[in-house]
C-alpha cells in the first residue's frame, strides 16, 4: 500500500460487544426499547474500546476547494460562492457555524484548493494544493501527485486536531458532482441513479449535469482503481477528506459523516482499506438520491431524515447530540440492580 495511506486494523471484538449488549440490556428499561439509541451506544462503545465511552473534543472538520467542472454548468450557484462562504463559515455566519456553536463543536476550516486568499486568522488552515482542480470534462481533476499530496495533507490536519471524534464537513461549487462520479465508479452504478440536483438545479440544468458526467465517465473510463478514479474524479476537498477519514479511523475516533459529498470520501477511504467503516456513524441520509444508495455501499444506517441538502457538515452537527446521548445512556443510566427496580417476569 502505497505511503500515504495507513493500515487500518480490524477493531471487531466479541468480548467487548456483549459487554456492550450486556450493559445495555440490564439498563431499568424494557429489553431494546431505547432502539436504535441502543445500537449507536454499542457502535461507539466499539470505536472506543470501551463500555463506558466518553466523547471528548469533538471536531468539526470542513474542507473547501473549487472545481475545474463547474465551469460546465453543472452547479446552480457559480463558482465564487465557494470562497464566499468559507468567509462565511470564519465569520460564524454559516449554517455549520451556528450549530458548531451550539453543540460544542470546535471548527476548523481548510482550505485545501479554493480560487482566492485568505489572511490568516483562527480556524482556517491552509493546505491548497492549487487554485481548483482541473476540469474533468477535459482532463483528470488532479494529477497522482497531487491526489497524494492531497490525502496525506488530510491526515496531517486530524494529526493535530485533540479528541476522539472527528465531524465531516466539505464546502465546493461542483462538488456534488464529483460525489456522483465517485459513487458510480466505485460504486459500480448507472450514473442516472447517482445524479440529483444539487444545490438547486432546474429541469434543464439537471440534464446538462446529467450530459456532462455521462462524457467525464466516458472519458476516465480506464480510472478504476480507488486512487485513479478520486484522481480523476475527485477533489482536493474530497481527497483531503479522504485523507482525514484514514487518520481519524487509524487512531480510533468516531467519524461523524455528513451528506453526499462527505459520505463520497469516506467511499473512497473505504475502497482503500475497508475497515475504515467500522469507525463511521452516518450522520443523515439527505435528499441527494444518490446518498441512499452510497450509505447502503458503505453498510451505514443512518440517523436522521430531514430532506437536508445542504452539506457543510450541518448533518453531523444536528445529529451530534445523539451521540452524546448514547454514551450517557452506557455511563449514567442505572442498572435493575444498582436502582432496586424489579425485573420483569419470566
Amino acid at each position: 500500500m502505497t505511503e500515504f495511506v495507513p493500515t487500518i486494523p480490524d477493531i471487531s471484538d466479541a468480548a467487548l460487544a456483549a459487554r456492550l449488549q450486556a450493559a445495555l440490556d440490564n439498563k431499568t428499561k424494557p429489553l431494546g426499547a431505547l432502539g436504535r439509541l441502543e445500537a449507536l451506544a454499542l457502535r461507539i462503545g466499539s470505536i472506543l474500546g470501551t463500555d463506558k465511552p466518553v466523547l471528548e473534543a469533538p471536531q468539526m472538520l470542513v474542507c473547501a476547494a473549487d472545481h475545474g467542472l463547474a465551469a460546465r454548468g453543472v452547479s446552480a450557484y457559480p463558482s465564487e460562492v465557494t470562497w464566499q462562504m468559507v468567509e462565511n463559515f470564519l465569520a460564524g455566519g454559516a449554517a455549520v457555524s451556528v450549530l458548531a456553536r451550539q453543540h460544542g463543536l470546535a471548527l476548523t476550516v481548510v482550505d485545501c484548493g479554493v480560487r482566492r486568499d485568505f489572511q490568516a486568522r483562527p480556524g482556517l488552515v491552509s493546505r491548497r494544493i492549487a487554485p481548483g482542480t482541473a476540469d474533468a470534462s477535459v482532463a483528470p481533476a488532479m494529477s497522482a501527485e497531487q491526489c497524494a499530496q492531497a490525502i496525506a495533507n488530510g491526515r496531517e490536519v486530524v494529526r493535530a486536531l485533540p479528541g476522539n471524534a472527528l465531524l465531516l464537513g466539505e464546502m465546493g461549487i461542483g462538488n456534488s458532482s464529483s460525489a456522483a462520479l465517485l459513487l458510480s465508479r466505485l460504486g459500480g452504478l448507472d450514473i442516472e441513479a447517482c445524479i440529483g440536483i444539487g444545490t438547486g438545479l432546474d429541469a434543464a440544468g439537471l440534464a446538462r449535469k446529467r450530459e456532462v458526467l455521462r462524457q467525464v465517465l466516458a472519458l476516465h473510463a480506464g480510472a478504476t482503481a480507488p486512487l485513479e478514479a478520486l484522481a480523476a474524479l475527485g477533489g482536493f476537498e474530497l481527497a483531503t477528506l479522504a485523507g482525514a477519514v484514514l487518520q481519524a479511523a487509524s487512531e480510533r475516533r468516531v467519524i461523524v459523516v455528513d451528506g453526499y459529498i462527505a459520505s463520497a470520501a469516506v467511499l473512497v477511504a473505504q475502497a482503500l482499506q475497508p475497515h475504515v467503516v467500522q469507525r463511521c456513524v452516518a450522520a443523515h441520509r439527505s435528499a441527494e438520491p444518490g446518498h441512499a444508495l452510497l450509505l447502503e455501499r458503505l453498510g451505514l444506517d443512518p440517523l436522521l431524515q430531514l430532506d437536508l441538502r445542504l452539506g457543510e457538515g450541518s448533518g453531523g452537527a444536528l445529529a451530534w447530540p445523539l451521540l452524546e446521548s448514547a454514551c450517557r445512556i452506557l455511563r449514567e443510566m442505572a442498572s435493575f440492580e444498582s436502582a432496586g427496580v424489579s425485573r420483569k417476569e419470566a
